[in-house]
This record gives C-alpha cells, sequence and structure tokens, in this order.
C-alpha cells in the first residue's frame, strides 16, 4: 500500500473529529506524544503495523488515512509552481497547501495536467504537420487543382477569341479539377475530424491498431489462455479495426503477443519481477527467451496487476530495419512522435547500429518539468535465418518512468525533447531546424 505524504494530516483531522488529544492518541497506539506530532505534520512516516493501529484507534479505514489522490495534488502542484518559478522555500510547504486547501491544490494539479496534455497536442500537431505523408499528399492535391481551374479561369477570361471546341475542353477541364478540388476537400476535412483530444488522426491500419490496444488497456486476457484459433474472434466486430488490412496486422500482432505469453506465463512472470525488479537482461536469462520478448511482455503487462507489483508505467516502440515505427505505446510525458524521427527515440535506432547488443539508456525529457526515464532496446529478428532472403530485423525499446532518485546518482542523462521544433535546448548538436520556443525558453 502506497503512504500519502498527508497521512499526517488526514490522522490530525479524524483525532480532532474523534475530539481526542494528541497525547491521547499517542498513548492508545504505544507511541510518545513527540513522535505522534512529528507524524501529523507529515514530517516521519507511518509504518503498516502503527498506520493499522491508529485507524483502529480512531475508527476509520485505513484507506481513509492514505488517498493516492493526495500524492496526485501534492505533484500537480509542485509541477506548478515550478512552472511559475516560485521560490524553493515555499516549494517545501506544498505539502501543508495540499491539507489546508485540498480544493485549491486539486484545481491546480488539474489545470497543470490540462497544460502538460495541450503541450503534448502541440508537440502531436506539429510533428504532423512537418512529416504527415497523408496530409503532405491532401495539401498538393487541393493546391494542384486550385491551381489548374486558376490557370483555365485565366485563360478563358483573357479577351482573345477561343475557338468554340477549345472553349468546350476547358469548361470541361474546369468542371473535373473542381470536382477534383471538392473530393480533396472533403478528404481532408474526414481526415482532420478523425482527430481526437490526444491524439492526431487516424490514417493507417497500423494507427487504428494501435487505437484500439489502447483502448483495451494494450493487454487481452483472452491470449494468456494459448488458444490460437480464438484470435480472428477478438478482432471480428471491433469499431477501430474498420479494414480488412487493420485486421489483418492485428491479428499478426495477436499472435506475437500470444507467443510472448506462452512463453512468459503471467503469474510466474509477476513473481519472477517482484523477486528480481526492472532488470530485463535477468527476466531473459531466467526464462531462456529473448531479450526483446521480455521487453514486450513488460510492456503490455495488465495495469492492475503491475500496479500491485509495484511495477512503474512503460512504454513501448517498435521499429523495423527503415527506422519506420511499427508499433507505439504510449507513456504519459514522454514524446513519443509518429510521423519522422525524434531523439527520444535514439535508443532505438541506435540498438539497430549493433543487432544483438543491448542497450540501457537513461533519458531526462527537456524542460524544467522535465521527467526521467529508462529505456532498454535491443535489435533482433524473429524470423529463422534463411539462405534466401536478409534478416528481417526489429528494434524493440520499453520506456520505463522513473522517479527522480531511481536514477543512479552517476548516471548522466540523456536530455531529449519532442521534437525539433518544440524543443527549447539551444544548444543541442542534432538540432536540425530552429526551435519555437527559443523566444519563450
Amino acid at each position: 500500500m502506497s503512504k500519502s505524504s498527508l497521512t499526517g494530516t488526514r490522522i490530525r483531522a479524524r483525532r480532532n473529529l474523534r475530539g481526542l488529544r494528541q497525547s491521547d492518541l499517542a498513548q492508545m497506539v504505544g507511541v510518545s506524544p513527540s513522535y505522534m506530532n512529528l507524524i501529523e505534520h507529515n514530517r516521519r512516516k507511518v509504518s503498516p503495523p502503527l498506520l493499522h493501529a491508529v485507524a483502529q484507534a480512531l475508527g476509520v479505514s485505513e484507506d481513509s488515512l492514505v488517498q493516492d489522490n493526495d500524492i496526485r495534488f501534492v505533484e500537480g502542484a509542485r509541477a506548478a509552481a515550478l512552472r511559475a518559478d516560485t521560490d524553493i522555500v515555499d516549494l517545501e510547504r506544498v505539502d501543508e497547501f495540499t491539507g489546508r486547501f485540498p480544493g485549491w491544490a486539486k484545481v491546480l494539479a488539474e489545470t497543470q495536467a490540462r497544460v502538460e496534455t495541450l503541450e503534448r497536442v502541440v508537440e502531436q500537431l506539429s510533428d504532423r504537420m512537418t512529416h504527415d505523408p497523408y496530409l503532405g499528399a491532401a495539401l498538393h492535391e487541393i493546391i494542384s487543382a486550385v491551381t489548374s481551374v486558376q490557370s483555365t479561369a485565366a485563360i478563358l477570361n483573357d479577351g482573345g477569341e477561343i475557338a468554340p471546341e477549345w472553349q468546350a475542353r476547358f469548361h470541361a477541364n474546369i468542371l473535373n479539377d473542381s470536382k477534383r478540388l471538392a473530393e480533396g476537400a472533403v478528404a481532408l476535412v474526414n481526415y482532420l475530424d478523425a482527430a481526437d483530444d490526444t491524439e492526431s488522426g487516424l490514417a493507417a491500419p497500423q494507427e487504428e491498431v494501435e487505437a484500439w490496444l489502447a483502448r483495451l488497456g494494450f493487454h487481452l486476457p483472452a491470449l494468456e489462455d494459448g488458444n490460437q484459433g480464438a484470435l480472428p474472434d477478438l478482432v471480428d466486430g471491433q469499431v477501430e479495426l474498420s479494414s480488412d488490412a487493420s485486421r489483418s496486422l492485428a491479428l499478426q500482432w495477436l499472435a506475437r503477443l500470444q507467443d510472448d505469453a506462452r512463453a512468459l506465463p503471467l503469474d510466474v512472470f509477476l513473481d519472477a519481477l517482484t523477486e528480481v525488479g526492472m532488470a530485463p537482461d535477468l527476466l531473459a536469462a531466467r526464462f531462456g527467451v529473448p531479450l526483446q520478448q521480455v521487453l514486450r511482455r513488460l510492456a503490455m503487462l495488465p495495469t492492475e496487476a503491475a500496479r500491485k507489483r509495484g511495477v512503474p508505467a512503460t512504454g513501448l516502440a517498435v521499429c523495423d530495419g527503415s527506422g519506420t515505427l511499427v508499433l507505439r505505446r504510449a507513456i504519459d510525458g514522454f514524446p513519443m512522435p509518429r510521423f519522422g524521427g525524434a531523439c527520444p527515440l535514439w535508443p532505438l535506432y541506435q540498438a539497430q547500429h549493433s543487432p544483438g547488443r543491448a542497450f540501457r539508456v537513461h533519458l531526462l525529457t527537456d524542460g524544467r518539468l522535465g521527467r526521467h526515464f529508462t529505456a532498454y532496446a535491443i535489435c533482433a529478428s524473429d524470423a529463422p535465418p534463411s539462405f534466401d532472403y536478409p534478416p528481417v530485423m526489429q528494434s524493440t525499446m520499453l520506456i520505463v518512468a522513473q522517479a527522480g532518485p531511481a536514477i543512479p546518482a552517476d548516471a548522466q542523462p540523456l536530455i531529449v525533447g519532442g521534437t525539433c521544433r518544440t524543443c527549447a535546448q539551444a544548444d543541442c548538436p542534432a538540432r536540425r531546424e530552429p526551435s519555437i520556443l527559443v523566444a519563450f525558453a
């Protein structure tokens, strides 16, 4: 059970409601009044046995004294304060502020979360406007049709004598180009309308598969049963899988994920994960499976089971030999572009230069509110070797969210941004184009 940093505040509030003195509660649970005073001011952590004793003495449940929302409010208020350049002395009192004004703390946390969401949308839209091949082709088609109509209309309006035969041809051209323009505009509008608050629209079978898996939390309990014949039933009638291509691609990924589940049974794998911690190489050695299989399995664990085992949030990126992303599982706070390359994916691409070598890279997202992540990557082939074809290589990268203290003290994290256009790291040696944020950094 995670202990909220405001457990002491809640104990004090419950004690006051019961009309107990601090010394009385301390005597009831077997601690000194001075120690109870430190607990109620959130200066000492409450051990599980003591929490149980306090809850019994106050006649409440342990859960009522420990609420995960408190942590979210504290972190949200701290992030908002950092964004506003608040003095560090005030930051040290954020727990007190959250305890005294939980309503305002909630407003701050939700506003901060909304700001971060909008920042991610800006990054995605910037990436899309720069690299989306469909959007570029659609705009080119519209501009081409407009130019053609304009040129033909200019000829007809020139004032010179034009033979009726040529007039008819020009009119037919204007009609055809107008139809092409209308069809292109409708297709573009429909494409843009497909966007939601966090993504930039579905344009390919791969994206339909990712949206479907995201809705399911990237875990299908049916895959744990190992029934290969049930796979077509899992994709039948799914709203996100609107095309034959997306359903076919979904079946390919389901077959691979089912193989992962067979090689790494869920309960046994979770027990091993609890024992050795987030060490993909040790897990691969224990089960005798390729490292990329462990990375996929870690990214596809059921959310609730992973949370109970203390597994941090994870994301996944897989690319083929051309560097094209073939599967993404997004993770909060980590930019993962859909089109084009970006420095958060450097470990993924770095692995392609050294097939078979495992990489572990500590990453820090750009900005004052940067977050720590650890990336585990390897490039390998899941296909059997063949004399007739070159090896089909894929890079797999697991992204694991980390708290600051979880990063080794001697580690030098790699600072990464979403795209060059939205990254404020002005002195980055890999910058390809100017940033729109430099003026505000």
